[in-house]
């Protein structure tokens, strides 16, 4: 009822206030004001605003559209440049969730040696981030002059994005306690003298797929396996869905193959400025924008063209 009411409640308010407002240019057409003029234009700004914001909960249809997201960056090969481009990425979803209210927290961390980082592993609590975080799946391509060469050459560096959705207990995904293996370690970073002197970070390998989930956030060990325990049935139950939309169309790679050189994304500094998403075409100028979160019109894009697919 609550995932009803979210639709039409919204809906059901800009209806009213279109019919307001209809109403108030019946009014003006038989007796101009230029107070109530003023105040039929405003309305009628917001209201395109609010109809574009329903237009784009349209494209958001999928099971597990409103839930929390998973977010899991991975540097390609390039060492200390690919790494610190892994950290960059990491940085523009931080200010993407921050303009739209969201919570990230840190679940998993391993910085590089030199600079950026080697793995991240973001939860984003907040309505529909999954459904809008989704549009981020797959491999992103930046081309700068490298400030970690002395030469001052051009570089291209990949970095691969996945997103699963954070579900709860009610979605029953069958983890039998002989399948997972579990490794402790020392968590990395700072931390104070606990964290650096305990094994309380965790590692928990599902064998039979290879999956990985680590957590180093708590102080616990029993609290870092809880959260990658969770991290591990939303990989597996995303793994699930993609094996399920494999199956219905096999040439949908974009679903499912997160291989190098099949950037989804690439992000150009030099010689010129330009962030270009190659499943929707769009082309941004500023990339320095999208950099620092203004993600909003890269995935709106998306949606448009596949939200609005329900499998």
């Amino acid at each position: 009822m609550s995932q009803i009411r979210a639709i039409l409640t919204p809906f059901e308010s800009v209806d009213t206030r279109l019919t307001d407002a209809h109403d108030l240019l019946e009014l003006l057409a038989e007796e101009p004001d230029e107070d109530l003029t003023a105040e039929l234009e405003a309305e009628t700004n917001d209201l395109e605003e609010a109809v574009a914001g329903l237009e784009l909960r349209t494209m958001l249809q999928g099971p597990d559209d409103r839930l929390d997201a998973i977010l899991t960056i991975h540097p390609g090969a390039g060492g200390t440049e690919s790494q610190d481009w892994a950290e960059m990425l990491m940085r523009m979803y931080h200010r993407w969730a921050e303009r739209r209210g969201y919570t990230v927290t840190v679940l998993d961390l391993i910085p590089g040696e030199e600079a950026g980082i080697k793995s991240v592993s973001l939860q984003v609590l907040g309505e529909y981030a999954f459904g809008y975080l989704k549009a981020e799946k797959g491999v992103h391509r930046l081309v700068r002059i490298s400030p970690f060469d002395s030469q001052a050459r051009r570089h291209t560096s990949f970095a691969s994005v996945f997103v699963y959705p954070d579900i709860d207990d009610t979605i029953e995904i069958e983890i039998r306690d002989e399948d997972v293996r579990m490794d402790v370690y020392r968590a990395s970073g700072a931390g104070g003298q606990h964290v650096n002197k305990t094994s309380s970070a965790v590692r928990l390998t599902h064998v039979p797929t290879g999956i990985v989930a680590t957590c180093q956030q708590e102080r616990s060990q029993l609290k870092n396996r809880a959260t990658a325990m969770k991290m591990l049935r939303a990989a597996l139950y995303q793994k699930q869905l993609d094996e399920q939309e494999a199956a219905k169309a096999v040439v949908e790679a974009s679903k499912g193959d997160n291989a190098w050189g099949n950037q989804i994304r690439s992000y150009v500094f030099q010689p010129y400025t330009m962030v270009n998403d190659h499943r929707t075409e769009l082309k941004i100028s500023n990339v320095q924008k999208v950099m620092d979160g203004d993600l909003d019109e890269l995935i709106t894009a998306y949606l448009k063209r596949f939200g609005g697919k329900v499998a």
